[in-house]
């Protein structure tokens, strides 16, 4: 474990994955709820919701949008350290905006629009905090561990 995992008590890889999936779990239930809102069913069937059209240009968007945290789990422990931390930072901040476009209407939504956008937040500045390991931090991490 380097110095700076060491005050988030985790290697950085696997928080930053594990965030990923707190907000994907969150985006997902979100989504989930909007079948107990009154009528939305009916909207599905029509093809009609909240007066957009459900087209498959939309679904083709809405998939891409969902494979975004869907990646990032996966990316965030895959990736070499700069292209990890910069793809934390950009897909972290394309998120939040694409979370805000998506206009929370409810009062549950807001509360999981509100959760996701801190998590990203707190994805963003975990990745601009990284700093790369350097061989002797390493080496003094292991001699405090023994």
């Amino acid at each position: 474990m380097i110095a700076n995992n060491k005050t988030i008590g985790m290697d950085i890889k696997a928080l930053l994955s594990t965030l990923w999936i707190f907000v994907l779990f969150n985006m997902i239930f979100r989504d989930l709820h909007e079948f107990g809102r009154p009528g939305f069913l009916e909207e599905i069937m029509t093809g009609t919701v909240n007066g957009v059209q459900i087209t498959e240009e939309l679904m083709l968007i809405g998939g891409i949008m969902a494979e975004i945290p869907i990646s990032m789990v996966l990316l965030s422990r895959v990736l070499k350290y700069r292209f990890n931390r910069w793809a934390n930072m950009i897909t972290g901040a394309i998120t939040i905006v694409l979370v805000i476009q998506n206009r929370p209407a409810d009062l549950d939504d807001i509360f999981f629009a509100t959760i996701e956008i801190v998590s990203l937040l707190f994805i963003v500045w975990c990745a601009w905090k990284w700093r790369k390991p350097t061989y002797g931090t390493q080496l003094k991490n292991l001699e405090s561990i023994q």
